[in-house]
């Protein structure tokens, strides 16, 4: 599930509990992913010797940074919030961080609850919630009590006032696919989205990165969720002029039918372009319209290493979303280089111009507290998918 798929869910009651990790500095494992090792050459994970128990509270403790990591540990994303806390988990161990202890609080049976708990128990920087609903319902407690969020969501209404934004914001992909289209040679382009926040945002994002490519948005089509609303618009769009490329901004599953529309309304030889939600649909990647189609999103290089590794601890595989339970841990252990025991969040140092590191690559947090993130270009290709333009390594 990726973050936008996860946005669209709803949290039902649930009992709450908070799970606290104590993770100390005999936690010898690998290294964090600054200096993982290459991909294809995934290294076994050692059994670990740091401590895990469940407490109600927390004890006293001086010498660790408390943080609250809040998401559903019941209801429909429950799932979801494992994942993502066992990836916390890794990451603790990886950085064989001594400095950190994080306290999991169920969202599942509340946001509002979870956090006013969190708080309470004294801990200064809270690592998610996981859904945009549950963030605005947290926002007002957090803030009352300086004490930030690292929110998994990337619904970006609620950045900002000490809300900061890990995830996958979609505005992001289609600007890094449109400068591509247009540094080989496209000009005019055109959009098909569906009726959503999603889309809407998508088509924003479109006419944004396309008037700052110099380029000419054509015409756009907007759908409902129905087999003769895609087919309407797609053959609407096709007819609406020449166009060097067309955004399906959209599923995979979506484009798969929505590409055979575009070449029947008169769309032949225009190229496809689409979202970082084609990352995680292999369906794709062996359907023949789509061959040749390009879509930007972040490397999958670590996290396949990181999805060896937590198969080979928990018996399955992590959602695609974990990676940012993981680069939260991470990037709150670098924080702690100069953060003090006990005292309120730097929040200033969020928006070091060289960024951070970790699963997903490189990335920065905007004025808006929303990470921009280094995206590479893939193409659909003989049964899979093809990097032709990399990630940028540094800013």
């Amino acid at each position: 599930m990726n973050a936008t798929m996860a946005e669209q869910g709803t949290l039902r009651q649930g009992a709450a509990y908070a799970r606290t990790l104590l993770i100390g500095a005999t936690a010898l494992l690998l290294s964090a992913c600054q200096t993982m090792v290459p991909r294809g050459d995934v290294p076994a994970t050692p059994t670990p010797t740091a401590t895990s128990d469940v407490s109600v509270g927390l004890p006293v403790d001086t010498e660790r940074h408390r943080v609250a990591l809040l998401v559903p540990q019941t209801g429909p994303d429950a799932a979801v919030g494992e994942s993502i806390a066992n990836a916390t988990t890794m990451a603790l161990l990886d950085s064989r961080s001594d400095r950190v202890r994080i306290t999991i609080y169920d969202t599942g049976a509340g946001a509002a609850a979870a956090a006013s708990q969190a708080i309470a128990e004294g801990n200064k920087l809270i690592l998610g919630p996981l859904l945009a609903d549950d963030v605005r319902a947290v926002q007002s407690i957090a803030q009352a009590a300086n004490v930030p969020l690292i929110s998994f969501s990337n619904d970006s209404s609620v950045a900002g006032n000490g809300t900061y934004l890990l995830g996958f914001e979609p505005g992001q992909a289609v600007g890094r696919v449109v400068a591509h289209a247009r540094a080989q040679g496209m000009t005019r382009f055109g959009a098909l989205v569906p009726r959503s926040v999603y889309g809407e945002r998508a088509l924003a994002a479109m006419r944004a990165s396309v008037t700052a490519a110099g380029g000419t948005l054509v015409s756009s089509q907007a759908y409902d969720r129905s087999a003769s609303g895609l087919s309407g618009s797609a053959r609407q769009l096709a007819r609406s002029g020449a166009m060097d490329a067309i955004l399906i901004a959209d599923s995979g599953q979506t484009a798969i039918r929505a590409v055979p529309l575009l070449r029947q309304g008169g769309a032949v030889g225009v190229h496809i372009l689409g979202t970082e939600l084609w990352n995680t649909e292999n369906a794709i990647a062996g359907n023949a319209a789509m061959q040749g189609a390009w879509f930007a999103s972040v490397s999958d290089g670590l996290f396949d290493q990181l999805t060896a590794r937590y198969r080979e601890r928990y018996g399955r595989a992590p959602y695609r979303i974990a990676s940012l339970g993981y680069d939260a841990v991470l990037l709150t252990v670098r924080m702690t280089r100069d953060w003090r025991p006990g005292t309120n969040f730097p929040q200033s140092r969020l928006f070091a111009e060289d960024g951070f590191g970790g699963i997903d690559g490189i990335f920065r947090f905007d004025t808006r507290g929303i990470a921009v993130r280094a995206l590479e270009v893939s193409e659909v290709r003989n049964g899979g998918f093809a990097v032709i333009d990399a990630a940028p390594t540094r800013w």
